[in-house]
């Protein structure tokens, strides 16, 4: 099963991911996520057989416990995109206010998880909610006008856990379930 570690956005948050998306509806070659699903993703794990799920959950809950993070207040809105607005493959909106908490929580988790084997992140962690990915290039001036020009508030939430998802890849795109919780 395909594993991630994740901070869920709660459901009224979805009218913020949608209007954030909806800046964006006019460019072509975007894929958009869908905005019930919104979440941080701290960890992608990968392709994980089950009989792996204790040990996840063990470094989770020691991840949890180390990163010394306790229910916090966060803030999304804003837009950007990776890699760079000169070749965009994924549009986002980002953390603001809790940033700091969400960084030292995938901090820990990456050390705990790579530590029972799995691969380490190749990128610098950076907060943020996935808006849509792009396919191909001919929306790409329209995202980056959008990009420049707009600050969209999509919402603030209180973060009480970390969640273990499971997603699996469909027609209609990734469905996520949540196989464990960890408070914080």
């Amino acid at each position: 099963m395909r594993l991630f570690l994740a901070i869920d956005l709660p459901s009224p948050l979805s009218e913020g991911v949608a209007a954030a998306q909806a800046l964006l509806e006019d460019a072509d070659g975007l894929r958009f996520t869908d905005a019930e699903q919104a979440h941080v993703t701290l960890k992608f794990l990968g392709e994980t057989s089950s009989d792996r799920v204790p040990a996840v959950e063990d470094a989770v809950e020691t991840a949890i416990d180390a990163a010394g993070v306790d229910p916090f207040d966060a803030s999304v809105g804003g837009l950007g995109v990776f890699p760079s607005l000169d070749y965009i493959r994924v549009v986002w909106t980002g953390v603001e206010a809790g940033a700091a908490e969400m960084t030292r929580l995938h901090d820990a988790i990456e050390r705990e998880t790579t530590a029972i084997g799995f691969e380490a992140e190749t990128h610098d962690f950076s907060p943020h909610v996935t808006l849509a990915r792009m396919n191909d290039a001919r929306g790409k001036n329209y995202v980056r006008r959008v990009v420049e020009h707009e600050h969209p508030s999509v919402g603030s939430f209180r973060v009480r856990e970390v969640r273990l998802k499971k997603s699996e890849l469909g027609p209609a795109g990734p469905e996520y379930e949540t196989v464990s919780r960890f408070s914080l």
